[in-house]
């Protein structure tokens, strides 16, 4: 046992209070094929879930072999992923379905076909034995400069954002699968990324997005997940995470939500940084939460948030009606969804590439680009989320060889410099420059003016929100990639 393992020398809980706090606890760890001593002795003692990241995946019969072991320590163990879809996903390794982000979604505006997409994604997760998804994102996309929620969002429109979040909720539910609504009470109205530091929304509460998650409700979600922002029209003092104002006055009397209340990871920088992971959970949780994720690969620091969480109900700083409440309804979330079905029927495979190409915007001549050099100018992977890096390039070369290309992920330090190396490469190939929220990106935008300036005819495509003037894919999952691919070579 290491140190951090050792529990203070106090009296003991009774055994259903110390089961009880770590049911509150969702856990990320290292390894693909062996499950850490650590974490066993976590789910011996009653852990609530585990989250799963890329760092767990190699193949689609490995995480099902992973979650098997898993669930042989405990049967009840709730084992979950973030699994959007579009740029954002963890499974690529493992065979996951192909679909476009949810604001490509809806631009389409088919529920139906959002519905599709979503049962793909929620029928691959039940055949690896995977039975909750931190999914659908229910903010809406209010700020142009908002850095992190844009084309995860279903759209800027509450209406719009309701009825696709509903079909997707109602298609993995159908898949026994437990969807979750995020990020309460909305992301979408800030301009701060809370993985980096502390973001704030400061409209009225007349103005705050609300709509999303009372619909969210109304279709029977099973899982909602706070939301790292400051609301001051709330609680000026608190993240939504730490405040019971907004967790429990706000959801669950006036949205009136009675499921899992998960937080965003602690290990975030508007938590981490301000109260640490520790007093995160213990706040959380004594603020309406039933379970806190702590998601790093590092176990000890989850240990340190269980032994907060023990610590305040020895001393009685927090209330053990309130731990055996979340405890409760983490319970009933297992009995639901912890158990993988036995079978699995087959998914609409091509829902994806088909949402992809129904949500292009823009028009390109026929074959007015085949064989083009295209410059792919991108911001780099964002650790958090995940998103693997795939580049337009490599998407119109699986559809026109004869293609050549630059794809530039993260400024460069010499962005003049490079301007003159693709322009060199091109040669008198026709020009395609792709940019990616370029807006927030200062250097993707002088990089794009002097390519097309050089090149006037140029062909622009953008790969995150609308820009005038591009073809626009709403988003850079393959399937966003690959439509563009198949306009630009008249491939189709």
């Amino acid at each position: 046992m290491t140190h951090t393992e050792r529990q203070p020398a106090r009296t003991a809980l009774p055994v259903d209070l110390d089961e009880a706090a770590h049911r509150c606890l969702v856990a990320g760890f290292e390894g693909t094929t062996t499950v850490p001593d650590t974490l066993k002795r976590l789910i011996d003692r009653g852990l609530g879930g585990v989250i799963l990241f890329t760092r767990n995946v190699r193949d689609a019969e490995q995480v099902r072999r992973l979650t098997d072991t898993l669930r042989a320590l405990r049967p009840d163990l709730l084992v979950a992923i973030d699994n959007e879809g579009g740029g954002i996903g963890h499974l690529v390794a493992a065979g996951a379905p192909e679909v476009p982000g949810s604001y490509a979604l809806g631009v389409v505006d088919d529920p139906d076909l959002t519905a599709r997409c979503a049962d793909a994604l929620a029928g691959h997760l039940a055949t690896l034995g995977i039975t909750a998804s931190y999914a659908p994102v229910a903010d809406i996309q209010r700020q142009a400069g908002n850095p992190i929620v844009r084309t995860r969002a279903f759209g800027t429109e509450p209406e719009l954002v309701s009825r696709h979040l509903s079909a997707w909720i109602a298609a993995t539910e159908a898949r026994g699968i437990a969807s979750c609504a995020k990020h309460f009470p909305g992301h979408g109205g800030t301009l701060t990324d809370s993985h980096h530091d502390v973001a704030v929304d400061p409209r009225p509460y007349e103005e705050l997005d609300l709509g999303p998650f009372r619909a969210a409700t109304a279709a029977g979600v099973p899982m909602m997940m706070s939301a790292h922002v400051v609301f001051p029209a709330l609680d000026p003092d608190r993240p939504a995470t730490l405040s019971r104002r907004i967790l429990g006055d706000l959801l669950r009397h006036e949205v009136g939500f009675d499921g899992v209340l998960v937080s965003d990871a602690l290990e975030m920088k508007a938590i981490a940084d301000l109260y640490g992971e520790a007093a995160g959970a213990r706040i959380a949780l004594a603020a309406g939460a039933d379970q806190v994720i702590v998601a790093v690969a590092d176990l000890g620091v989850t240990l340190e948030c269980r032994d907060a969480l023990l610590e305040a109900l020895r001393d009685r700083v927090l209330a053990e009606e309130r731990i055996l409440e979340a405890s409760a309804r983490v319970e009933r979330l297992a009995e639901q969804y912890a158990t993988p079905v036995s079978k699995v029927a087959v998914w609409d495979a091509g829902a994806g590439l088909e949402a992809a190409r129904r949500a292009l915007r823009g028009q390109v001549a026929p074959g007015a680009v085949s064989g083009a050099h295209v410059v792919d100018l991108f911001p780099a992977p964002h650790p958090a989320l995940n998103w693997g890096g795939e580049d337009l390039l490599t998407a119109v070369l699986a559809v026109d060889p004869t293609a050549t290309g630059t794809a530039v992920a993260g400024e460069p330090d010499d962005p003049a410099a490079l301007v003159e190396v693709v322009l060199a490469k091109a040669g008198s190939a026709p020009l395609v420059v792709a940019t990616c929220d370029a807006g927030l990106y200062p250097w993707q935008v002088r990089m794009r003016d002097e390519l097309v300036a050089r090149r006037p005819g140029a062909v622009r495509v953008a790969t995150g929100l609308a820009e005038d003037g591009a073809v626009c894919s709403y988003g850079r999952g393959r399937v966003n990639l690959r439509a563009v691919a198949e306009v630009l070579s008249a491939a189709r």
